[in-house]
């Protein structure tokens, strides 16, 4: 019953995101969201999915927490097979790379999300498995290249 009322609730609140652009459904509590589009690793449909997340250095860190389930999160999956993606967060809409966190960098930003938001401390209690810190940067826009301006003096 958890897993169909998470479900239900997830598809909600994505649909009130997008047609809000972000105004409704982008906080929940103390947690910002953004609506997160991948392409399913087996269908290659395209998918949503409202994620929480932590901005730091210009990047989007995401926890891949699955409120505490055992098995990694379908967008964690999604993004490990194919790590393009898309974001709308705030209003706007960009192209994303994503990596997972490890090493160093893992523990770094794991420190920093759990500074933020504790219930991940637990969440990592429940399951045996580590739960994935996924980092998105923008991604170069196709057909824009960046060229140097000259100083006009």
């Amino acid at each position: 019953m958890r897993a169909v009322l998470t479900r239900w609730f997830t598809r909600l609140n994505a649909f009130l995101i997008r047609i809000s652009r972000g105004r409704v459904g982008g906080r929940l509590g103390t947690q910002s969201i953004l609506l997160l589009h991948t392409t399913g690793r087996r269908s290659g449909q395209p998918r949503s999915t409202p994620v929480a997340y932590f901005e730091r250095e210009g990047k989007y860190l995401l926890v891949g927490s699955n409120w505490g389930r055992p098995h990694d999160a379908d967008w964690v999956l999604n993004l490990r097979h194919d790590p393009h993606g898309r974001i709308d967060v705030n209003g706007r809409s960009f192209a994303v790379m994503a990596h997972e966190a490890d090493g160093e960098e893992y523990l770094r930003l794991w420190q920093h999300v759990t500074g933020r938001h504790a219930p991940y401390i637990r969440y990592q209690s429940m399951v045996s498995r580590r739960i994935p810190l996924v980092v998105l940067e923008r991604a170069p826009q196709p057909g824009r290249v960046e060229t140097a301006r000259a100083n006009p003096r």
